[in-house]
């Protein structure tokens, strides 16, 4: 266990804090790094990619990708070399592949070997095998894919070697990691891959693919946005420097528009359309938020944010953000904990299958604390107020619920608790660093 990682699990709470201060870089984007592992694996040549988030969820990707046959070098802190296969050049991995919580990386790689024509096991802990794969095994059979699963469509589940046709698909789920599964399927494919979605996604996949040399297009038609892959594709190494995660950064942001007299920088933040939603409900909620030196990286929008305390007031959050911001929940709660009056959130049935029942455990963790909620099948009110805290939070094993519970006990009268903050490295490894950093004192 390393240091982070044994500081995160004698944690217990959090207290009320000092203002937070200063400047903190954000630690690399968990979709960005899973994604520049994948294509530069699939790529011909060496592909470096700076600022890899090093968390538990893409180090189990960076496994796959050797297992799979590529050469993957770690060169320094968070900087790593990718020798890729070139097309066709994956092999049948020995043992199963696992991918411990990464959520992300099974379902990508689901995509990307049953493309390749390969056989491989897809394995992972509780929490992963408890998750729903059938929203990605159901397009991919589409395309000829073959997959023998566990009751409910569930790890542990095997991808069986078949020869995949390019399909147009309209997936049942807004998902951008169904989205990115058929595309990374239809690397392989002979023609055009298409996926229509109702909601656009997070276009990080059709992004990347663009700087990796795919042919791809991305077009509006009868109110869907359509991406089309035209397959074989022949991907070409680069490099890749991977901006601060939008989703990690959640969490000092909130903490610093509720903590009094917090002023901080959070650098180099991705600001990618399908990723802002948080910071524009934020905004709407009266948070003092502005964005520093604009920039591109990896094919994104990038920024630094300046985030000053303030008083924020409850709103009506439309299902319409949910895909937007669907990872960011449980910060938002915690902000909307500490607003005045009432915040609804709508559109929230996916936070059931996420690494818990995100829906549920937020709302048991703010009653545990002393606010009031009301939460039902897909939507939950917050009403804000002073928090009392003294609570103890059930995680659920789940970083996000953790992270967003350790925040709000910095600004609670008495501490919150909670009963594990181990699971935090699999997205947030530097997260007790970077906040006592800014002035947390975890």
């Amino acid at each position: 266990m390393n240091d982070t990682s044994a500081a995160a699990a004698k944690l217990s709470a959090s207290r009320a804090s000092a203002p937070l201060r200063g400047r903190a870089l954000m630690a690399g984007d968990k979709s960005i790094s899973h994604r520049a592992l994948i294509l530069g694996a699939a790529a011909t040549g060496t592909t470096t990619i700076h600022g890899l988030l090093e968390g538990d969820d893409v180090l189990a990707t960076l496994a796959a990708m050797q297992a799979l046959g590529a050469q993957v070098t770690k060169l320094g802190d968070g900087q790593y070399e990718v020798v890729g296969v070139g097309p066709m050049g994956f092999k049948t991995p020995a043992q199963p592949l696992d991918f411990g919580n990464a959520g992300t990386g099974a379902r990508l790689v689901m995509g990307l070997v049953a493309g390749a024509g390969l056989e491989a096991e897809f394995i992972g802990d509780a929490s992963l095998s408890a998750r729903p794969m059938g929203r990605v095994m159901r397009p991919l059979a589409k395309m000829g894919g073959q997959f023998s699963a566990s009751e409910g469509d569930r790890l542990p589940l095997r991808v069986h070697k078949a020869q995949l046709m390019p399909a147009d698909i309209t997936p049942d789920v807004a998902s951008a990691q169904v989205k990115s599964a058929i595309l990374l399927a239809g690397l392989h494919t002979q023609g055009q891959t298409r996926v229509r979605e109702a909601h656009l996604t997070r276009d990080h996949s059709e992004n990347m693919l663009t700087l990796f040399g795919a042919s791809l297009e991305c077009s509006v038609q009868d109110n869907h946005h359509v991406v089309a892959l035209n397959g074989p594709a022949k991907l070409t190494a680069t490099d890749i420097h991977v901006p601060g995660d939008p989703s990690s950064a959640a969490f000092p942001m909130v903490a610093a528009l509720i903590v009094p007299g917090s002023d901080v920088v959070l650098e180099n933040v991705m600001l990618n359309r399908q990723r802002d939603g948080l910071i524009r409900v934020l905004r709407e909620m009266g948070g003092n938020i502005e964005f520093l030196n604009p920039r591109q990286a990896a094919g994104e929008a990038v920024a630094d944010i300046r985030v000053q305390a303030s008083p924020l007031t409850g709103i009506e959050v439309s299902a319409e953000m949910a895909p937007d911001m669907i990872d960011e929940y449980p910060a938002l709660a915690v902000a909307a904990a500490c607003a005045s009056g009432t915040t609804h959130m709508q559109g929230l049935a996916e936070l059931r299958v996420k690494e818990s029942d995100r829906l549920a455990a937020i709302a048991d963790g703010l009653r545990a604390n002393g606010v009031e909620v009301q939460d039902g099948e897909s939507d939950l009110r917050v009403r804000g107020g002073p928090i009392a805290g003294g609570g103890l939070v059930a995680t659920h094993h789940d970083h996000r619920i953790a992270m967003a519970f350790l925040c709000l006990g910095l600004a609670a009268e008495k501490p919150v608790s909670i009963d594990d903050g181990s699971m935090i490295a699999t997205s947030f490894p530097s997260f007790f660093t970077l906040m006592n950093d800014l002035g947390a004192g975890f």
